[in-house]
């Protein structure tokens, strides 16, 4: 019996989540595997389109006419929560009508959701947070709109779907405004070249007593693997991170992995305090030859306000995987450690 031929479409390569795909396929093996991204991206066979143009997104997606399996994880922020809705959901559904229009014998689509479809952009929200908690808070939420036009496709005999719903994604993508650990190399490196102590960016509270959560691009990009070919997870969604902690345990290993002095956390706005550093940075961008990434676009200050200033617990329920059989864990230090001293050997952090 010949074997079944599995060709994986990958909408965001260049972000976070994608990056930690292309990796993982390219290990796995078994899978012809095709990057889309906005931006061109290195892969063989790539496609670069903007997927809110939708003529021009099918066009594209000609040479992709042979796409089994699309994992999603392509986002365009925008300023309002309603503007959000409007472009995701229709880059979503000028990419699955493109694939309908040239023909693809698309069986199965893996979605990714963050912790927003719990509503934690909105305030506290008890957790942890299940997957089958009800009621949804009120709209716009682009995720709830992705997931209906799903739904909908599925109900008419389109493709299946699976959801994963990671937090915080941790890994070694450039450029990328949500990226955790270039926020804590970039700060780590300043740190050190001005001889200041490693102190957590936020609220003694949070640093002492929040739980707060990750999950690892790579172990992410083998639960997408899971996902997009286990009949337990047809038709259904799942949280996915890693076991849940408190700030300063964290903050006090990655001090000891990169030699820095403890302090005491401070309760300031990256943002705004890190607004002066350019020159530091372009100094240190020359002296370590390092990408001529520009340092406003380097790092994701803002990001990192949010995760370290987030005063409830961030703590998602890891039963359901667990019990539908994926149920593989990563030591998020460890995840953090490996991300920034792989970004640091790219020569996009400074040591």
């Amino acid at each position: 019996m010949m074997a079944e031929t599995r060709t994986a479409l990958i909408a965001g390569a260049n972000g976070i989540i994608g990056k930690g795909l292309m990796q993982e396929f390219a290990a796995a093996g078994g899978w012809r595997m095709r990057a889309l991204s906005r931006r061109p991206h290195p892969s063989h066979e790539a496609i670069a389109t903007d997927l809110t143009d939708r003529e021009a997104t099918r066009a594209a997606l000609v040479q992709a006419r042979d796409t089994t399996h699309l994992f999603y994880a392509a986002l365009a922020p925008q300023p309002s929560l309603a503007d959000e809705d409007r472009v995701n959901g229709g880059m979503l559904r000028n990419l699955l009508d493109g694939l309908e229009a040239v023909g693809a014998p698309l069986k199965r689509v893996v979605l990714y959701q963050g912790a927003k479809v719990y509503g934690v952009h909105l305030g506290p929200v008890p957790a942890p947070f299940y997957e089958d908690d009800n009621p949804r808070h009120i709209g716009p939420n682009f995720y709830f709109t992705q997931e209906g036009e799903l739904r909908a496709r599925a109900d008419r005999g389109g493709a299946a779907w699976s959801i994963l719903r990671p937090d915080v994604v941790v890994g070694d993508a450039a450029g990328n405004a949500m990226n955790i650990a270039m926020v804590i190399g970039a700060y780590a490196a300043l740190c050190r070249v001005e001889g200041a102590a490693f102190r957590f960016p936020g609220p003694a509270h949070v640093y002492e007593g929040v739980f707060a959560q990750v999950t690892d691009s790579r172990a992410l990009g083998r639960a997408s693997l899971w996902a997009a070919t286990s009949d337990a997870a047809r038709g259904e969604a799942f949280n996915y991170v890693h076991e849940p902690f408190r700030w300063r345990r964290v903050w006090e290993k990655l001090a000891v992995a990169f030699e820095l002095p403890l302090g005491p956390p401070v309760p300031m706005r990256l943002a705004m305090h890190m607004a002066d550093k350019k020159p530091v940075w372009e100094r240190l961008v020359v002296e370590q030859g390092l990408s001529d990434l520009p340092y406003e676009s380097a790092v994701g200050w803002s990001f990192g306000d949010f995760v370290f200033h987030s005063d409830f617990d961030l703590v998602s329920d890891m039963g359901k995987i667990r019990r539908a059989g994926f149920g593989e864990s990563v030591d998020s230090v460890a995840a953090l450690v490996s991300a920034i001293r792989s970004l640091q050997e790219a020569k996009v952090l400074p040591r």
